[in-house]
């Protein structure tokens, strides 16, 4: 079989022999004799070789010197062979016709370059935005304006074959260096990227792509391997210079102290080590690990500044910024994994294969990430409308009571709906993923269960208080906002969790009561309150007048500004509650707003005290009639009664000041 696929490979190089030869060869080799010989042939070839292919640090050690001593050996070819590649692509262009290769890419560039011109020029005059949206329609669409012109221009021309590559590789390289330059040019509009790494990001990027443009178009011009593998690593070398010059030549030595220096120095150097030597796998994931958390922090400053400039009117949690943002995130992302994938040399026709652990592994990974990204994008829309829907409701203002009510509703639901939906989605998220890394998620949810069924038997108060709390807010028997009462613990509602509301005392206290110790509670900030109390009058006072005088204030205090919006029925006097030993109670009574009877009642004492004593109507007092035949005793005693009553009316007047 060895000899079989080396006459195939000679036969794709040398000229086809006659058929009567192939004929006498499938004749021989349909032999059972010459099959025998063969076999024995490939049996005794192969031990040498598996010998010799032991894997070890022996075998990798020799395997990069032999490597090394290659590549330094076809270093001083280079010139040579690129120049003999270069002549044969002039030679074809002069037999054909055509003008040199260089010339054409010129021709086209210009062509589109004027093109790109005439489209920034228009969009320059119609344009009205701010400075971010003008710059960035002024790099995509004359961008979208140039690859269509150049795909044009070439499309348009038979070109030779050689000259077909030759054009076709660097027209590649020169809008891959546009779409750089676009991306860069509004990073530095937005902010993301500074003037020093701008010029230093368009540098690197025009070597590299001249470089794999050029190494691609040798392997069709047949140079050799080796001296395009030297080529190779010679613009590695300019591009790891150009990075250390990027490290220490920064501007501001503040943001980047000789330590920080030489660590990028290092990292960079152990890139160029890892490419050099092949592990391009292991290159490209210590590249993402550090350049992915930088590029998108950055990427996501620029989508948040082109969205707050496109659409001003749009809040922080609108959809569309959210779409725009995470959206921009995931086609990184995806990039970034489809990359990777391309390098590692992954074939998703195994997907019904059976295939090796480690495939599996690897293929779960990459699957993983875009499960991670569905569920991220997911998550964020979610999250973005509850918010949304939170904003909407949390508006001040007078609103109808159904609307006050629903809305306070919605506080206290729509957090508790937020926290159970994430944890759903992570749930379910993690369980995706390890079966996408082979994991059987089968057994590991039964034994979830039944660990979930012995933690309930173990923590009865906990299930208590979530259960509590569910009924609860079905029951809807408080809201986020209100005053409730509850045994030894009284309140406003400021939040919930899963077991436990926070009650935030007048005082300033906060109460973290768990649901199953509320019992019955007492909701003070429902729909209304009526609050009532007495007043005791002396044995002579008008209560028709007094009447009369209430009712006047009643009035009063409905078109007071501070009071009267919070009073559904004002005070009414409701007549003689009863008659004590000191005096006549009177009952008064009003309806108010939940949480306004407080002031509304001091008010209220302050009027009534300042309109009965206009009107001559006195509040009882105790009083103390003394008999006996001692007139200087009864008048001593009737003195001490005096002065204590003039000293209660003091302490009254400073106690209403």
């Amino acid at each position: 079989m060895l000899t079989l696929s080396g006459a195939i490979a000679f036969a794709q190089q040398a000229p086809a022999p006659p058929p009567e030869k192939i004929s006498e060869l499938i004749r021989l080799l349909d032999d059972p004799t010459i099959r025998d010989w063969l076999k024995t042939q490939q049996q005794t070839q192969a031990k040498p070789v598996e010998s010799e292919l032991e894997p070890g640090i022996e075998q990798w050690e020799a395997n990069a010197r032999s490597s090394f001593r290659q590549l330094f050996r076809a270093i001083p070819t280079v010139p040579s062979e690129f120049a003999a590649a270069a002549g044969r692509v002039r030679s074809e262009a002069a037999s054909s016709g055509f003008m040199s290769a260089a010339s054409s890419i010129a021709i086209v560039l210009l062509v589109s370059f004027l093109g790109e011109w005439a489209v920034r020029s228009f969009i320059r005059r119609t344009a009205n935005e701010s400075l971010l949206l003008k710059r960035t329609y002024m790099e995509l669409v004359p961008l979208v304006a140039f690859i269509l012109i150049v795909a044009a221009a070439f499309l348009s021309i038979d070109w030779p074959h050689l000259m077909h590559s030759a054009i076709l590789f660097y027209l590649l390289a020169v809008v891959a260096f546009r779409i750089v330059a676009s991306a860069s040019a509004m990073a530095l509009s937005a902010g993301s990227l500074s003037t020093f790494m701008y010029r230093r990001v368009l540098l690197f990027s025009a070597i590299l792509l001249l470089s794999i443009a050029t190494a691609r178009l040798a392997q069709k011009l047949s140079v050799p391997p080796d001296t395009i593998r030297a080529a190779s690593f010679l613009a590695t070398i300019v591009l790891l210079g150009l990075c250390c010059e990027a490290v220490w030549r920064h501007p501001d030595p503040s943001v980047t102290p000789v330590r920080t220096r030489l660590v990028r120095t290092a990292y960079f150097v152990a890139l160029w080590l890892l490419w050099s030597c092949g592990f391009r796998v292991l290159f490209w994931a210590c590249l993402y690990a550090v350049a992915l958390p930088k590029i998108l922090p950055a990427v996501d400053r620029f989508a948040k500044a082109f969205v707050a400039a496109r659409w001003p009117d749009q809040p922080e949690h609108s959809i569309r910024t959210v779409l725009v943002v995470r959206g921009v995130r995931a086609v990184i992302f995806a990039a970034a994994v489809a990359w990777l994938a391309v390098v590692w040399q992954y074939n998703p026709q195994n997907l019904g294969r059976e295939i090796s652990f480690l495939d599996t592994i690897i293929r779960g990974l990459f699957v993983s990430m875009i499960v991670l990204l569905v569920f991220d994008l997911g998550w964020s829309l979610t999250k973005a409308l509850i918010d949304r829907k939170l904003e909407s409701v949390r508006t001040d203002g007078p609103l109808p009571p159904e609307e006050a009510a629903r809305r306070a509703r919605l506080r206290t639901l729509l957090p508790i709906f937020r926290n159970g939906l994430a944890a759903v989605f992570i749930v379910v998220a993690a369980l995706m993923v390890l079966a996408e890394l082979g994991v059987q998620i089968g057994p590991l949810i039964a034994g979830a269960g039944i660990f979930g069924v012995a933690i309930g038997f173990g923590s009865q108060t906990l299930v208590k208080d979530v259960i509590s709390g569910v009924l609860y807010l079905m029951d809807d028997a408080f809201r986020v906002g209100e005053y409730i009462q509850s045994g030894s613990y009284k309140g406003t509602v400021e939040s919930f969790s899963l077991r436990s509301i926070r009650l935030r005392h007048h005082r300033g206290p906060v109460f973290t009561v768990p649901f199953g110790e509320l019992g019955a509670v007492q909701n003070m900030s429902r729909d209304w309150a009526i609050d009532k109390f007495l007043l005791r009058v002396t044995f002579d006072a008008d209560i028709a007048k007094a009447k009369k005088l209430v009712k006047a204030i009643g009035a009063e205090l409905l078109e007071d500004p501070e009071v009267g919006p919070e009073i559904i029925e004002t005070l009414k006097m409701k007549g003689v509650e009863q008659i004590s030993e000191y005096g006549i109670e009177l009952a008064f009574a009003f309806m108010a707003k939940p949480g306004y009877q407080s002031m509304i009642r001091r008010r209220a004492y302050t009027m009534i005290r300042q309109a009965f004593k206009e009107n001559g109507i006195e509040f009882a007092q105790p009083t103390i009639q003394v008999g006996g035949e001692d007139k200087a005793e009864n008048a001593a005693v009737a003195s001490a009664i005096a002065a204590q009553k003039k000293l209660a009316e003091a302490t009254a007047a400073a106690a209403e000041q």
